[in-house]
């Protein structure tokens, strides 16, 4: 690891860009703020130096929401033809919702994103996250009471509509991109949305150094993401193989089913999992929100606990029931649409 204001070094640019050195293309989400546009200037000069690597198509997305997205999309394009990259700009259209803007945004994002590296022939799809864009999306996540696996927060790729989503800054913090963009003599813009405290993300960014102050900087809260990220791989491998256990001990196992009993010896981990694993798979609702899990598994114990054993509960677009000793996840009937 390098010193926090110290630019990134053509060594250190060659590890972080080296898993790209045999796909054909990667597409590179410049927005024009500091990340961004140090992940295309880094990954220009690393392509630069390579007889053979992938293509890199710059593209900026304009969500329609500042007037000063369009200049700022014009200067990326502007910057990328001086690093000889490809770009293009892509516009949100259509009308933007009054609540949860952020997250649309962020999902029209990833599908113009997404969508843009299918027709460019790419397999991935870049982000500039930082390490403090990780430390952030740790505590945001923490204060929605998410699981283990939401606290291992953002991954290094993961695929999404047919490309895979690769974060190669998420072991970089956000001074040194700004430390590496300063002594190349490459200006960026300054997006005040990321300032305005009327989002989550913005509060908890003005949060930051009094964590810090108390030990828990942006290091320390994405190490803690990370070992969490490692402990749920673990569990995952377990849930598998419980998956696997519940198919040879059911042999009238269809569409989700599971022994009653079999189940119920599983640690309660497990079979939070299996539970969301069979919803999110035969539901046309999800996914299913873990709260709304661990009150359906709270549920079934106390049904499997009774005399009569049965229940019966609809979750995220699947039907959950219990009888005769089973328990089947089955997809729900689609909704009755009301008439005026």
């Amino acid at each position: 690891m390098g010193d926090e204001n110290s630019p990134i070094s053509a060594a250190r640019a060659r590890a972080i860009f080296a898993p790209w050195k045999t796909v054909p293309a990667v597409v590179l989400a410049v927005s024009g703020g500091p990340d961004s546009v140090a992940l295309m200037w880094l990954a220009a000069r690393w392509r630069s130096k390579l007889k053979r690597g992938p293509r890199l198509i710059a593209v900026t997305v304009d969500h329609g929401l500042r007037k000063e997205a369009a200049r700022e999309a014009r200067d990326v394009k502007h910057l990328a033809r001086t690093l000889g990259i490809e770009h293009r700009t892509l516009r949100w259209q259509g009308t933007k919702p009054k609540t949860g803007l952020p997250a649309a945004a962020r999902e029209a994002r990833y599908r113009l994103l997404a969508k843009a590296a299918r027709l460019s022939g790419a397999s991935h799809v870049a982000t500039a996250h930082t390490r403090d864009d990780q430390a952030e999306t740790l505590l945001m996540r923490l204060l929605r009471g998410s699981g283990v696996a939401g606290l291992s927060a953002m991954s290094v790729e993961t695929g999404r509509e047919g490309v895979w989503l690769t974060r190669p800054l998420l072991e970089v913090s956000k001074a040194e991109l700004i430390a590496t963009l300063e002594a190349a003599g490459i200006v960026f813009a300054d997006d005040p949305s990321n300032r305005d405290v009327a989002f989550t993300r913005a509060r908890l960014r003005a949060l930051m150094p009094a964590l810090a102050e108390e030990g828990a900087d942006a290091r320390t809260l994405a190490r803690l993401a990370s070992r969490l990220a490692r402990a749920n791989a673990a569990v995952e491998v377990l849930a598998d193989g419980a998956e696997r256990y519940l198919s040879l001990t059911d042999r009238r196992a269809s569409l989700g089913g599971y022994d009653a009993q079999a189940f119920a010896a599983l640690p309660e981990e497990i079979r939070l999992r299996l539970l969301k694993r069979a919803i999110d798979r035969y539901g046309h609702e999800g996914p299913a929100e873990l709260g709304k899990i661990e009150a359906l598994l709270a549920a079934l114990d106390r049904a499997m606990a009774g005399r009569q054993a049965r229940l019966k509960q609809t979750l995220a677009g699947a039907v959950i029931s219990l009888s005769k000793g089973r328990i089947l996840v089955q997809p729900a009937p689609p909704r009755r649409r009301r008439t005026a």
